[in-house]
């Protein structure tokens, strides 16, 4: 086979290979194929699996089929006292009629998001307008994403899209009215604090004072007892001393002078300067007496 020939079968084999490969083609299970012949839609609900078309003639457009999220910017809100919210929220999508898709917003995943943007701002725009702040960042925050979903869905269906959520990530203030609000709280707070603090105090000074009474009686009391004791005792030992004299009464003298002794001379350098004749040493200098 001479060098021609064999150019001209391998120039046959790759115009057989081009031709079927553009004729065959796969839709897989996560897509939507759309199938255009001289740009007029042929084919548009192809199963997942392999199919043919014309080579050359038919073009395909194939088409996202999971649900995709479009994370909108935050925008300010106008509220029912007419104060501004900025809501950050985001959108899960997914189309649902590939023709109406196509023909619509051309099949362009960038003008599909633009209408939904377009559709969730003029959604959550009605429902922020109807309430009042409070509302929107807490009450009705879930009625807001349940009733904005519902017509957002509505009317993306004329472009082939089915809206499956929409959810408000972040409902906030602007910052000069979160600066204001948060002095405004700050000096509720402090003035609650100040209040506590005070009730505290005053509580304090009672439980003080009330525990200062108690310790005056409680002294007082032990005072009392203990001198009513004492003065049992004392009672008690001049009784005894009283019956110690009277049966031993030169003994009971004794006793008390050595007492007196003990007391008069309790350091090595005490003095006493008594006369010597005192009945005071009258056991020292006559202890038989």
């Amino acid at each position: 086979m001479n060098q021609s020939k064999l150019i001209a079968l391998l120039g046959i084999v790759l115009v057989v290979v081009l031709t079927v490969s553009s004729t065959v083609y796969t839709v897989d299970e996560r897509e939507r194929v759309i199938v255009v012949r001289l740009g007029e839609v042929l084919r548009y609900d192809d199963a997942p699996g392999v199919h043919l078309k014309l080579p050359f003639l038919d073009t395909l457009r194939y088409f996202d089929s999971r649900v995709l999220t479009m994370d909108a910017d935050a925008q300010p809100f106008l509220t029912q006292e007419k104060k501004y919210v900025l809501v950050d929220s985001y959108v899960k999508w997914r189309i649902q009629d590939p023709l109406k898709y196509f023909l619509t917003v051309g099949g362009s995943e960038s003008g599909a998001r633009q209408r939904l943007e377009q559709l969730t701002n003029s959604g959550l725009r009605d429902e922020v307008n109807k309430r009042p702040v409070k509302s929107v960042v807490s009450t009705d925050r879930a009625k807001i994403m349940q009733i904005v979903t519902a017509a957002a869905d509505a009317e993306a269906r004329k472009f082939g899209i089915e809206v499956v959520d929409v959810r408000l990530q972040r409902v906030d203030l602007p910052d000069e009215v979160s600066q204001s609000v948060y002095q405004r709280m700050k000096a509720e707070r402090s003035r609650i604090a100040n209040e506590l603090r005070a009730q505290g105090a005053e509580a304090a000074e009672k439980i003080r004072a009330e525990a200062e009474r108690k310790r005056e009686i409680m002294l007082a009391d032990a005072y009392r007892k203990g001198e009513s004791m004492r003065g049992e005792g004392d009672a008690r030992a001049t009784a005894i001393y009283g019956a110690a004299a009277g049966k031993a009464p030169e003994f009971y003298s004794l006793y008390r002078s050595l007492n007196a002794y003990k007391e008069s001379f309790r350091k090595k350098d005490d003095i006493m300067i008594v006369d010597p004749s005192a009945d005071f040493f009258r056991y020292m200098k006559k202890p038989s007496r």
